[in-house]
């Protein structure tokens, strides 16, 4: 038993010896817009269409799955100099798949791809991933690294505080003309091919001034030091066959997925038709995209300098009649409560829509705003929880309103989506969640949008679809009760809707528990 526990202590320490290679990236910036660019052309002639002013930026919504994986693949499949994406998830599942396969082919072309990708779900992945990186036109590189040859358990344990700071910004950039920012992951849930579970959420696409913006925000996160070439965290040797192999698979993969009915649903796609024809509605204003610094990562959490938040704060502080906030996880803290309470003071109303228990895919986190709601009700404002039942209709903002649906047959729906729209004027949209996650431990990205006939849209929708696809929280007897109107019937449900005792109990037990800084 003594030469055993010695032999664990050994390894223990061999273990602590392993860490991250020294980063010897080279730096590398976005690629200036060519005037001699299709995309660019046709960038100029829609806003001379539209009659956007040089300043101004074009903004399409992108609320349906399908339609957001369509208009990705499209500017891909457009770019001819490059391509910059940055995310936080990139499954390895089928829309992953579809959208290296993508990735590959413009890299074969000669335009240059740089993937930015936290390593939150790369676990194994290494491999796989080099072998694109071995493409002179394919660059990847890794945020945050775990320590390869450790276990990841052990270091959310040993370095809790530092590798539990992710990079959860999501954005795609081409040619530097185009940029698509939103709520979306790179994965089967968040475009409408999964099964079983769909994800509810919005990206906005948008051309003009802004997109340099977050090509600068790209390049400050690319050339971090915090952002690992893949080569220096895998064993791959690129041989001469290695392109060739790359090939081979991707065509593949591509040949066992033909017949999928989510490939048969995006050939049936008529967005980028619909576009040409000027059939889809366009928005014109004045953005400017707002991102953490990568920094925020590495300093002390009071070094908000660094962070995105306080960019947002003097939008908040000159509110003069309405809030609407869309958070899929939301967690206001004290400093939130105060904010509100501020608000409502100020006779400002505040509405917000989240999930409810039933349709939250992080339990813990409802945990921790669920003992937010009474205080926030008795303030004055208006909450709202997704209805997990409504399977069959969109959850984000319906911008296409005689589109199809993709949701029918699905076994969850989950509210996904990140937005807020302040006095029907101003629209942010991104990655940024309104919990203590999102505010202080991890990177976020999104833009606010100028533009009143966009915000008051976005705003309309909500108030005409709400009780449809939500319920409403009120107090009755100073008890948070939940209400649903179905046609002219109202329900009120006592208890979380749907859920189990045991659910309510493991609830409560949740809520028990330090650490809500993490959520």
């Amino acid at each position: 038993m003594y030469r055993y526990f010695i032999s664990i202590l050994f390894v223990s320490q061999l273990l602590a010896c392993v860490s991250l290679p020294e980063n010897s990236s080279t730096a590398s910036y976005a690629l200036a817009k060519s005037e001699h660019s299709t995309l660019v052309k046709q960038v100029a002639a829609a806003h001379q269409y539209l009659n956007i002013n040089p300043g101004e930026v074009s903004v399409l919504l992108l609320d349906d799955g399908i339609d957001a994986f369509v208009a990705r693949l499209s500017l891909i499949k457009a770019a001819q100099s490059s391509i910059d994406l940055q995310y936080y998830l990139y499954h390895s599942d089928l829309s992953g798949g579809l959208l290296t396969t993508a990735l590959w082919q413009a890299a074969e072309r000669g335009v240059r791809v740089r993937l930015l990708v936290d390593d939150m779900d790369l676990d194994g992945r290494e491999k796989s991933i080099a072998m694109l990186s071995a493409h002179p036109n394919f660059e990847v590189r890794i945020f945050n690294p775990f320590i390869r040859g450790k276990s990841r358990t052990g270091q959310f344990v040993t370095h809790f505080g530092s590798i539990t700071r992710r990079m959860h910004n999501k954005s795609l950039t081409v040619d530097n003309t185009l940029s698509i920012l939103g709520g979306r992951n790179i994965g089967d849930v968040y475009f409408g091919a999964d099964p079983d579970i769909a994800f509810g959420d919005l990206d906005v696409a948008f051309s003009g001034p802004a997109v340099q913006q977050v090509s600068t925000s790209f390049d400050l996160y690319w050339n971090n030091k915090l952002s690992y070439p893949i080569e220096l965290l895998s064993d791959y040797k690129v041989t001469e066959n290695s392109l060739s192999e790359v090939s081979k698979a991707l065509q593949q993969f591509i040949v066992e997925n033909e017949t999928n009915a989510f490939i048969k649903t995006l050939q049936q796609n008529n967005l980028i038709e619909l576009l040409k024809n000027n059939e889809v509605k366009q928005y014109a204003g004045y953005a400017k995209v707002l991102y953490d610094d990568p920094l925020k990562i590495v300093k002390s959490r009071d070094k908000t300098e660094y962070h995105l938040t306080p960019q947002l704060s003097p939008y908040f502080q000159s509110l003069k009649k309405e809030l609407v906030i869309v958070s899929p996880y939301f967690v206001p803290g004290v400093e939130g409560l105060a904010l509100f309470a501020a608000l409502i003071d100020r006779g400002i109303k505040v509405k917000i829509l989240t999930n409810s228990l039933k349709s939250n895919d992080v339990t813990v986190v409802h945990a921790g705003y669920s003992k937010y709601r009474k205080k926030l009700l008795k303030m004055g404002v208006k909450i709202y929880e997704v209805d997990s039942e409504i399977l069959t209709e969109k959850i984000a903002l319906k911008g296409l309103p005689k589109r199809k649906k993709n949701l029918i047959g699905i076994s969850k729906a989950s509210l996904h989506a990140k937005y807020f729209v302040l006095d029907r004027q101003y629209t942010f949209i991104g990655s940024l969640n309104l919990d203590p996650r999102s505010i202080n431990e991890n990177t976020e990205i999104g833009v606010i949008i100028d533009s009143d006939e966009l915000a008051a849209d976005i705003a309309l929708h909500f108030d005409e679809n709400i009780h449809r696809i939500a319920f409403e929280l009120l107090l009755l007897n100073d008890q948070v009760v939940w209400q649903k109107k179905r046609g002219s019937k109202t329900t009120t449900y006592y208890n979380e809707p749907y859920s189990s005792w045991w659910e309510r109990f493991y609830i409560g037990f949740l809520r028990l528990l330090p650490g809500e800084s993490q959520l």
